[in-house]
């Protein structure tokens, strides 16, 4: 064995055992009990499935509060024999049949969603994909035809769209803008709009327009197909779907595998 294996060896039996230590660190006692960083990981992980919205900064002090009621009322559960209640003998199997399902699911789940798999299934999703036409267009909108008139009246006459978007537009959003809309796809605006923006070339404006809204004056700035989204953007995405499949599945196999009964009252 080289000096450099051995030393790779040492300083990953150091590691590990510090890792080790660092789980067993313990934080708090109640009663004598120790509560420790193994507990708290635990803890942080069963409340943000109730509370996904609580910030990372205040997980650990929550978890460590909410382990303090869980251990002093445990105690006082188990001082009372409330353990050998046919109600929580039920209910304890139950929680440990749901745990082994968990983690065997989310075993299935990381066997068929590594790296290489979720990047061949983005390959394989980027080569169904069909080109989308979508453009960028900008807009003016106001409340009668006249006014849409003078409107367009002012960009034929060379003034700036944008200057006069700020200036006129009645739309809150993109008013501010300079009346861009950014890019969108035929389907995503009202037929009126969408008929007469998608017949424009890049840098024509449209005669005024009518919607449910009021008046439009448009002017088109982009045309091109929506890009593919970047293997990055959408990896974690892709990776829920492979994950959610394989379980499936893997459910499904084992109800076909098994010997199920059932009983015809329900």
């Amino acid at each position: 064995m080289t000096k450099l294996t051995l030393a790779t060896l040492l300083l990953t039996g150091a590691l590990g055992l510090a890792a080790a230590q660092a789980q067993n660190k313990t934080l708090a006692t109640v009663n004598g009990e120790a509560i420790t960083e193994a507990d708290i990981a635990l803890a942080i992980e069963d409340l943000q499935a109730q509370y996904p919205n609580l910030p990372a900064e205040r997980q650990k002090q929550v978890a460590l509060d909410f382990l303090i009621e869980v251990k002093a009322a445990a105690q006082k559960a188990k001082a009372e024999k409330l353990e050998d209640s046919e109600d929580y003998k039920r209910k304890l199997a139950y929680a440990r049949e749901r745990i082994l399902m968990e983690r065997l699911l989310t075993r299935e789940g990381e066997k068929a969603a590594g790296e290489a798999a979720v990047r061949a299934y983005y390959d394989e999703q980027v080569k169904q994909l069909k080109p989308v036409e979508e453009v960028r267009a900008r807009h003016i909108l106001v409340e009668n035809e006249d006014e849409a008139k003078k409107v367009a009246a002012r960009v034929k006459g060379g003034e700036d769209f944008a200057k006069i978007a700020g200036e006129t537009s009645k739309d809150p959003g993109s008013g501010k803008e300079g009346g861009d809309l950014g890019f969108f796809t035929k389907d995503r605006m009202v037929p009126e709009f969408a008929e007469a923006a998608f017949a424009l070339k890049p840098g024509e404006v449209s005669a005024p327009v009518k919607s449910q809204f009021g008046w439009h004056v448009i002017k088109l700035e982009e045309r091109r197909n929506r890009p593919i989204p970047a293997y990055d953007q959408v990896k974690d995405r892709l990776k829920e779907a492979l994950v959610g499949k394989a379980q499936s599945d893997f459910l499904a196999r084992l109800r076909s595998e098994a010997k199920i009964e059932t009983s015809d009252k329900k």
